[in-house]
């Protein structure tokens, strides 16, 4: 997994914060090459769930990542709205449907991020973005060719 430095740094930060109550991240995606994101498109070409190749993502630039919270106890991953990456409307973080505890520790989990600077997708839980996102150019170095 891969993020900017000062991206990574605030991450750490946000992994202190939830280790104080029991929790930790899991990180489930960070950057992504261009070219991926290009192949996505292809696959599933809907800007609600994978950015349009022209513009890039924010995963392109090593600005975003995608996560959810685990009892640090048991390792087991905290129940959420969905399941990560589920393209439908129940991964929206305002859908109005959820289970109120895979709510409770959506919000939970946003409250953390947040607080660290990262901004929440509306479309998906578990994605959030580095204030600041824009100043990082985009990349398309694949992981094997990564130093």
């Amino acid at each position: 997994m891969l993020l900017r430095r000062e991206v990574a740094e605030k991450l750490s930060l946000v992994q202190q914060d939830v280790e104080k109550i029991g929790l930790g991240l899991k990180v489930f995606d960070c950057y992504r090459p261009w070219s991926v994101t290009k192949q996505m498109w292809e696959i599933l070409p809907d800007p609600r769930y994978v950015a349009n190749p022209e513009r890039g993502s924010r995963h392109n630039r090593g600005a975003a990542v995608d996560l959810t919270l685990v009892d640090l106890k048991t390792g087991k991953e905290l129940p959420m709205p969905t399941d990560f990456d589920d393209f439908t409307e129940e991964a929206a973080r305002d859908y109005p449907d959820h289970d109120p505890e895979a709510r409770r520790n959506s919000n939970l989990l946003g409250y953390h991020m947040e607080r660290r600077g990262f901004e929440p997708l509306v479309t998906e839980w578990w994605h959030f973005d580095s204030v600041g996102w824009q100043k990082f150019s985009l990349l398309d170095v694949q992981m094997d060719k990564v130093p």
